[in-house]
């Protein structure tokens, strides 16, 4: 997956995760919420039941598993080579560090 790619699956995360919060919270402090029946009341907040829908549909195709994956793998490599006075760029290439003078 491209640089390219994973930034537009950060991006895309992050607005729907903001526009269902923001549902989620007029959904909560609405006073008919409690007085009408749950499925009215999804209907009747409709842009936190599709921005959920939508969350759960990307979640169970893996979408977590695009944006968080390659940060953690860069991260625990970045700490392996370390130990070994060698370091990655963003792109995978090896960095060779000087030898200390100890």
């Amino acid at each position: 997956m491209s640089q390219m790619e994973q930034s537009a699956c950060e991006v895309i995360l992050f607005v729907l995760s903001t526009v269902t919060a923001l549902g989620a919270w007029y959904w909560l402090t609405d006073p008919r919420t409690s007085v009408v029946p749950f499925t009215e009341s999804l209907l009747n907040h409709p842009i936190f039941t599709v921005g959920t829908l939508i969350l759960i549909m990307l979640f169970a195709c893996g979408i977590h598993r695009l944006v968080i994956a390659p940060q953690i793998i860069t991260s625990r490599t970045r700490a392996v080579l370390n130990d070994f006075n060698m370091s990655c760029d963003d792109t995978g290439k090896l960095i060779l560090r000087p030898r200390p003078t100890n």
